[in-house]
């Protein structure tokens, strides 16, 4: 009953089939079934939940359209349609997955969550750090500061005209159930034959 509140659920009704058995009739939305619905009933019931579903029609609902941003290019395989209550959740979640699987480059790379021109979450993945004034001993500050404005402006350059590797596991994590691997027919680490292929972002 939570799995179906947490999907935008509207109860209808409870039956007792059995002493060991309960059936509940929900209206929810296709898009949240879609989702991960069916995903977490069978974690949640261990197996022995079943589902069954009718089309009863067509209504109107307040829907945005979620972006997806990498370096500030959207990424199109990742832009989605969600209920305007759950897209800051939705987008928070996603690009934190992203974090986690997107390797470190030479440059800071953002990610973005935006509805229209609005950002509503945002991570960073930091550049790898070099140490530019290893070789420098003793003499004037200035030379050390030189050298730190040089490599600064350098990553801002490469920031500009980079490119980003976004690896196949990034779509998966986004596409996936709350990071868990719970996706019918695949093992753990194994991806499914329709997954997204790699992706690079210039």
């Amino acid at each position: 009953m939570q799995i179906a509140a947490d999907h935008r659920g509207t109860y209808v009704r409870q039956e007792h089939l059995s002493p060991t058995r309960v059936q509940l009739v929900y209206d929810i939305p296709l898009a949240e079934l879609i989702y991960d619905f069916f995903d977490k009933l069978k974690s949640s019931t261990r197996g022995y939940g079943t589902l069954n579903y009718d089309i009863s029609g067509y209504k109107s609902s307040d829907l945005v359209k979620l972006r997806i941003l990498v370096n500030t290019k959207e990424v199109d395989a990742l832009t989605t349609i969600v209920h305007k209550d759950h897209a800051e959740r939705r987008g928070r979640s996603a690009i934190k997955k992203m974090r986690k699987e997107i390797p470190r480059h030479q440059f800071e790379i953002a990610l973005q969550a935006a509805i229209g021109s609005r950002i509503i979450a945002r991570e960073t993945i930091t550049a790898f750090r070099k140490d530019v004034t290893a070789k420098c001993y003793g003499g004037d500050v200035s030379r050390k500061r030189k050298l730190l404005e040089k490599q600064k402006e350098g990553k801002r350059r490469m920031r500009q005209i980079g490119n980003v590797d976004i690896p196949q596991k990034a779509f998966l994590a986004v596409l996936g159930d709350d990071g868990e691997d719970t996706k019918v027919g695949t093992r753990r680490g194994e991806a499914p034959a329709c997954a997204p292929p790699r992706r690079t972002i210039r």
